[in-house]
């Protein structure tokens, strides 16, 4: 009864408080506590939904037939709007908080919404060695259906709630990319309803045209209703190798020797200041020295960015085996490091074994509540950027990142860019390596404005024929994103398949105009 009373009391001393300074300064400058209080319960309820629903739809084997009616529902949905007279432009009837990049689209109320509830697994073909799923399917629901089968897709992108639809209209990379490419890469077959109702299946080889112009996208040619991705066999663990490097030119040398070796199935940096790096390389296996077995995904665990700090600051080497599932999601419970921003103590040990099962928050409930004051204060004091350059320049472009905005720790992950028709391809006729450089904090620079300093950067990005990912806020001219993108596929695309009435182009959905 006491502790109960003494709970009530506080709560209570809490909201007179927070009375008096008013809500907007507690969830400005004290946004723990309403993320602590509010969001972080609300975020486990969804997850649980979510993997209840996600079973029931399993045990069923409901899924296949349902698609085939909720697909046509998409496609009567869209002929409706034909004979309504096609007054506005289309976009999907997923409201824009529940995306995971971090602004809202200001079109959803403007344009027609076309509700796609689309979020199963399809099937799984372990012949063809392909799963069939929906657009909705997150990066957890999938791994988790498929690692118990002894399968996983070949780049498994982070974080869980991220979305097949959203990986293959925007772009998703993991640090198996260095192998396999972008997410893109290893998708084989896409299934879309188009302007005019009609359903189409599109490969490499049938309607190849749209099949390369999908990707980046970003729903402008049509909605994605299905997807067939690759499947690789999985091991039980990664055997992580930690590197501390210093000096940028040895970071740079040796971050590319490692992305050169096809025997890592794993490459990954995280750069902690100008000077100083950790370089990770690691392997599947079902072998562990079991001593050396770190589940880093258990919610109790150290947040992985600052496990692998520890090996920096003791200036040595090491091995870890990580089960497979953990590492894919390492990155997961500290949103990389952007949650330290939101729950500074997140990383203290008594926060987490006593509430670290409830983290992270969606991402999707913190751009619901954050409001307008939270918004403008994290669009002019944080940066939130990937960067996909080739690794030729990567020592220029982290003395750019210096120069401009030092953030810190900066993401490396190496990639393959096939010269494939479509928005993104290298300058060449070859294959080429490139690097995804992202930035994801508060800047230390004391000149940093985040219209300046980002248009800085993509300045910079363009002139060594680089890309910008599309969630992130975008400053570019329509004529610079046409420069920094190949648009000659896809406008020749969106002309022939009467898209200029249906959908806007890629540019009015992404740039900063279009987002707050």
């Amino acid at each position: 009864m006491v502790p109960l009373l003494s709970l009530g009391i506080g709560l209570l001393l809490l909201l007179l408080w927070a009375r008096y300074k008013g809500i907007e300064y507690v969830l400005v400058h004290h946004r723990w506590i309403f993320v602590c209080l509010f969001l972080l319960p609300l975020s486990v309820l969804f997850d649980i939904y979510s993997q209840f629903r996600a079973w029931v739809v399993q045990k069923l084997h409901s899924a296949p037939l349902q698609h085939a009616q909720r697909v046509r529902y998409i496609q009567a949905q869209v002929r409706e709007w034909k004979k309504e007279g096609q007054k506005t432009y289309m976009c999907t009837g997923r409201p824009g908080w529940h995306t995971v990049s971090l602004r809202v689209g200001k079109y959803k109320k403007t344009h027609k919404n076309i509700f796609i509830n689309l979020m199963d697994i399809l099937e799984v073909d372990t012949e063809r060695q392909v799963v069939r799923v929906e657009p909705l399917v997150t990066m957890g629901q999938l791994t988790a259906h498929l690692n118990p089968l002894g399968w996983t897709i070949p780049v498994v992108p982070e974080l869980d709630d991220l979305t097949v639809g959203g990986l293959i209209m925007g772009t998703g990379i993991e640090t198996s990319s260095h192998i396999y490419g972008l997410f893109q890469h290893t998708c084989k077959a896409y299934e879309l309803v188009l302007a005019d109702g009609s359903l189409v299946r599109c490969t490499p080889e049938e309607n190849s045209d749209l099949f390369y112009s999908v990707p980046w996208s970003c729903g402008t040619l049509g909605f994605l209703v299905a997807a067939e991705i690759n499947i690789v066999p999985v091991k039980k663990y990664i055997k992580l190798h930690y590197e501390p490097v210093r000096g940028l030119k040895a970071i740079c040398k040796r971050f590319t020797e490692e992305s050169e070796k096809k025997e890592n199935h794993f490459v990954e940096g995280l750069v902690y200041s100008l000077e100083e790096a950790v370089i990770m390389s690691g392997i599947l296996t079902d072998e562990a020295d079991q001593s050396k077995v770190n589940s880093i995904g258990h919610y109790y665990k150290p947040w992985f960015y600052k496990h692998v700090e520890k090996y920096l600051k003791a200036n040595k080497t090491g091995v870890e085996y990580i089960p497979t599932r953990h590492y894919y999601h390492r990155h997961t419970r500290s949103i990389f490091w952007v949650l330290k921003d939101i729950l500074p103590f997140g990383n203290n040990p008594v926060f987490r074994y006593l509430f670290g099962w409830m983290v992270p928050p969606k991402i999707s409930l913190l751009k619901l509540t954050q409001g307008e004051a939270i918004r403008k204060l994290y669009e002019q004091h944080h940066v939130v950027q990937d960067m996909m350059i080739p690794i030729k320049s990567l020592g220029k472009c982290i003395e750019t990142y210096h120069s401009d905005i030092k953030v810190y720790p900066l993401w490396l992950c190496p990639f393959i860019l096939p010269n494939n028709p479509g928005m993104v391809h290298p300058k060449g006729d070859e294959t080429e390596l490139y690097v995804n450089v992202g930035s994801y904090g508060e800047p230390q620079t004391k000149h940093f404005e985040a219209k300046a300093s980002t248009r800085q950067m993509e300045k910079f990005v363009r002139g060594i024929h680089g890309f910008q990912m599309l969630y992130a806020d975008c400053y570019m001219t329509r004529e610079e994103f046409w420069e920094m993108f190949d648009g000659s596929l896809y406008h020749k695309l969106r002309k022939e398949l009467q898209c200029s009435d249906a959908f806007p182009e890629v540019y009015d959905k992404i740039s900063k105009a279009a987002r707050h």
